[in-house]
């Protein structure tokens, strides 16, 4: 089996970092296998682990009273799961679902606190992508509140296409009115919307994108502001 310094680096967050930062942590990642389902952190719990997706996704989850949890953000290749890390927030504000099966890096939260307190780089690094996970947050919060929701559904279906490398993927109504903040019966009626527009595939949980332009043309134009930062470039 290949060494998994020698790969190349599927997490673009870590693949952004210098190369002297990634040789630094790459001895304290942990390749790890993440279960649809399975819950990194609740709200208010502590981060004892930093999660690097590769082939897997997490929803950020705020539960809200006397409802079900909205999502307020999803982090895949691009990103980290625990990112408050970088800002000396040791608890989680939301909950983390991983809602995309599959591989993942992790780094214990001593480790990278060690880390960040002696390399200004992977600080700047971090920083970046704390920014930009804020951006899509900030855009998730207007779309849900003033955008049909078909078009959300487009949007976040392509948002989960770029994270998980795939235009096909597991979802069920339950989980998508979840995600959507609205009732099943909305999510029903939008998928079924973009059935009949040949656009995707839904059937029995199982999703898959058809038309990938026209699903791009049918969401709002959030997708573009908050579409994932792929392929960063590396810093010096």
């Amino acid at each position: 089996m290949q060494a998994m310094g020698t790969r190349a680096i599927q997490n673009e967050l870590l693949a952004a970092m210098p190369r002297k930062v990634y040789d630094a942590l790459l001895p304290a990642l942990t390749p790890v296998e993440l279960a649809f389902g399975e819950v990194l952190y609740e709200p208010g719990a502590p981060i004892t682990q930093a999660y690097f997706p590769c082939e897997s996704m997490v929803s950020l989850l705020l539960p809200v009273a006397k409802h079900m949890d909205v999502e307020v953000g999803m982090v895949g290749r691009e990103g980290m799961v625990g990112a408050s890390l970088g800002l000396g927030i040791a608890h989680s504000p939301v909950k983390a679902l991983v809602q995309g099966a599959g591989s993942a890096l992790r780094l214990s939260a001593p480790r990278l606190r060690r880390v960040l307190a002696h390399d200004p780089a992977l600080q700047r690094a971090l920083n970046r992508y704390i920014h930009s996970l804020m951006e899509q947050i900030t855009q998730t919060a207007a779309c849900n509140r003033f955008h049909v929701v078909e078009a959300r559904l487009a949007r976040w279906l392509l948002m989960t296409r770029d994270r998980m490398r795939s235009a096909k993927f597991r979802m069920t109504h339950e989980f998508l009115s979840s995600m959507l903040g609205v009732r099943r019966v909305g999510v029903t009626e939008a998928a079924s919307s973009l059935q009949r527009q040949k656009l995707i595939e839904y059937a029995r949980g199982n999703i898959r994108i058809l038309d990938e332009p026209g699903l791009e043309a049918a969401c709002c134009g959030c997708y573009g502001i908050s579409k994932a930062p792929l392929a960063l470039p590396r810093l010096s």
